[in-house]
């Protein structure tokens, strides 16, 4: 099968391995669509955090079933499934506590061990989550859409509450369409004209700065430490600011602003319980994915054509399609 590797910032590299042989409890999955995280992005330019080299890419994966044990949660061959990418230990405090994402030993496909740009992949059974009734594009999606939803619980938020996203890509989109479900009032905030017409287009109110508006909740997702610095700033007196994007930097905050509006801050990681319940909602049509995958690029095209998607300003969200031929 075909397996594109990073094996250091810049450097791809096609490879032609032997199919995964799936250990117990594993399932062998064919992959067919991996979305391209802007995670995956920093990883080409060596500037992420959390990412180790060499490794395959892509934790935003849809497949379809090729061999399953048996098992009590009706899988089958030729299921098609979107493929929770967060593998926890289950014995740490934090899994006692029902916080698998916050796991000790918590390892991401595609991030701390291979991920989803080849031809198949082995992944633990309770990892697989099926849909009759969903594209192989929506299902690709739900990772995405989770942690926008594990942001929104965070926060507690309730309907009529006043909700200012920061960033307008598809996590800060993600939070827009978890929070107005619940019937928040939401605008987002983005400097880039054509991201800011893309969540006008979806119904979002969109406003180029905050021009001095206060919300009971502010929600960051832009992983720019000055930014989630300023965003303390859009907090309204005795309300909350989540922290969804991730930085290696310092974040300088206000704290005597802090101390006087009593602003509580949460961090958001990952998801948790997320997959099933927007995986329903998706099938109930509650939520449009519709509109977000403006690029597309076959896994063969990954190691000359992903750099130019990187440096793209017109595109919502990028999906890799590992065609039959690719395993």
């Amino acid at each position: 099968m075909r397996r594109i590797r990073l094996n250091a910032p810049g450097e791809f590299v096609d490879l032609t391995v032997p199919r995964p042989v799936p250990s117990r409890g594993q399932v062998l999955v064919r992959v067919h669509r991996v979305g391209v995280c802007g995670s995956d992005f920093h990883a080409l330019a060596g500037r992420h955090p959390i990412y180790t080299y060499p490794r395959v890419l892509g934790h935003e994966l849809a497949g379809e079933i090729v061999e399953v044990p048996e098992n009590k949660r009706g899988l089958r061959p030729g299921d098609r499934c979107a493929i929770e990418p967060y593998i926890s230990c289950g014995q740490c405090r934090t899994c006692k506590m029902g916080r698998t994402n916050c796991c000790e030993q918590l390892q991401l496909l595609g991030v701390h061990v291979d991920g989803g740009m080849q031809g198949f992949l082995g992944v633990p059974i309770e990892l697989l989550h099926k849909s009759e009734l969903l594209s192989l594009d929506q299902l690709a999606l739900v990772e995405t859409l989770g942690i926008g939803a594990h942001a929104v619980n965070r926060t507690q938020l309730r309907a009529g509450e006043e909700v200012l996203v920061v960033g307008a890509g598809p996590i800060g989109l993600a939070v827009c369409q978890f929070a107005a479900a619940i019937g928040a009032k939401v605008a987002v905030i983005e400097t880039n004209d054509w991201r800011r017409h893309f969540a006008h287009k979806l119904g979002v109110e969109a406003l180029p700065t905050p021009d001095g508006r206060l919300a009971d909740v502010v929600l960051d997702a832009t992983g720019s430490a000055a930014v989630m610095a300023d965003s303390l700033n859009h907090v309204a007196p005795g309300g909350r600011l989540v922290f969804v994007g991730l930085t290696r930097d310092p974040v300088r905050i206000d704290d005597a602003l802090l101390h006087r509006r009593e602003i509580t801050i949460y961090a958001s990681r990952n998801s948790c319980g997320q997959f099933p319940p927007i995986i329903r909602m998706l099938e109930e049509n509650k939520i449009n994915t519709e509109p977000w995958i403006t690029d597309r690029i076959s896994l063969d095209e990954v190691p000359a054509r992903f750099k130019e998607l990187s440096e793209k300003v017109g595109m919502m969200k990028a999906v890799v399609e590992v065609r039959d031929s690719d395993g």
